[in-house]
């Protein structure tokens, strides 16, 4: 009986502290995503000042390079502070590690580099690596062990449904709709050929097919990094509607639909898309990328006029006139002039005017 008694104790034991373990990594996660944050901001805006504190010349190509790895560093910090469980981007960081420790061994290398300057940044460099090898790890223990507490126990149903909550917990829900004078077959028959996606979503650099149902993405992010996910047909009912969803395991958590429905007396179809989407960093990082035009409900409505464009007339007209960063698809005025307005009203109007 005392040896039972003393089993129990040891498992309360083990539990109390595999439960500070987890406090402890996700307060050491929380500091490493603000650090993230910070640094990668600072590279951004004083790339030059950044490259010679390690010790490289502040040329163009280190500034890039700065720039970039800034970015990156944001979307850590981001990815880390928005998400329940932020051991994907803990681990993410552990991979960026390695990738500085890798250019600074090359400039380690070069003639043209602060050597004791270099030297600094690499130590700097592995013991926040070391940080992040332990956050990393201790926050994949802390969720292995809830989720076998999860399977164990009697609501094992209630926590699967809450980890499918939480897995779309920093998603954007979209839907947006536009008419095309076009039959829902021809639509339909265009969409479903992955080769004609890129043609009016524009952000999207390679749609490569797998089989029947699965095909790999790869899409233009904000600053120019890239960003791929392998997606599958979910649902597929001929000239009427299409549904995908991103696979386990994918870098952008997404979902949707597309359906066709043909409005009254053959007046063109009616397109609806609907989608869910958890981009890297979560709402946070949708509102980062709205500043770089690629929010994903201003994303769906452009890829919807542009499609419009191109059933239509055969070609895509973008606009110059925006002040974004990005050009849209042209699209008409929201508001007429008003001497437009009064000769419309008043059945006057002749068109342009030379």
């Amino acid at each position: 009986m005392a040896r039972q008694n003393t089993g129990a104790g040891e498992n309360r034991g083990a539990i109390r502290n595999r439960g500070r373990s987890g406090e402890n990594g996700e307060r050491l996660a929380q500091g490493l995503g603000w650090f993230s944050l910070g640094l990668g901001l600072a590279q951004i805006a004083a790339s030059g000042e950044m490259a010679r504190l390690i010790g490289v010349p502040d040329d163009d190509e280190n500034r890039q390079m700065m720039r970039a790895v800034g970015m990156r560093e944001v979307a850590s910090g981001l990815g880390i502070l928005s998400q329940p469980h932020p051991e994907g981007w803990v681990w993410a960081r552990v991979g960026g590690d390695v990738m500085d420790l890798s250019l600074l061994g090359g400039a380690w290398a070069s003639d043209r580099t602060d050597k004791e300057r270099v030297a600094a940044a690499t130590v700097a460099v592995v013991g926040v690596m070391a940080l992040d090898l332990l956050c990393g790890r201790q926050l994949t223990e802390h969720d292995a062990d809830d989720a076998s507490a999860g399977r164990q126990g009697v609501g094992g149903r209630d926590h699967a449904r809450s980890v499918e909550d939480q897995r779309w917990s920093g998603a954007v829900h979209v839907r947006k709709s536009i008419t095309i004078n076009r039959p829902p077959e021809e639509l339909y028959r265009f969409w479903r050929d992955f080769d004609n996606l890129p043609r009016f979503m524009t952000h999207m650099e390679e749609i490569r097919k797998l089989d029947d149902k699965r095909s790999h993405w790869k899409a233009r992010g904000v600053a120019g990094f890239t960003v791929e996910w392998d997606a599958e047909i979910t649902e597929d009912v001929p000239n009427e509607r299409i549904a995908w969803a991103s696979v386990a395991g994918s870098s952008v958590h997404n979902a949707g639909s597309v359906t066709f429905k043909q409005r009254p007396a053959n007046r063109g179809t009616v397109v609806e898309v609907e989608m869910r989407v958890d981009p890297p960093g979560g709402a946070i990082g949708a509102k980062i990328a709205k500043l770089f035009g690629k929010e994903p409900v201003q994303q769906v409505a452009d890829h919807l006029r542009a499609f419009k464009q191109i059933v239509e007339t055969g070609h895509l007209t973008r606009s110059d006139t925006s002040f974004a960063l990005v050009r849209h698809p042209a699209r008409p005025p929201s508001k007429l002039p008003e001497a437009v307005e009064a000769e419309l009203r008043t059945g006057t109007y002749q068109g342009a005017k030379s």
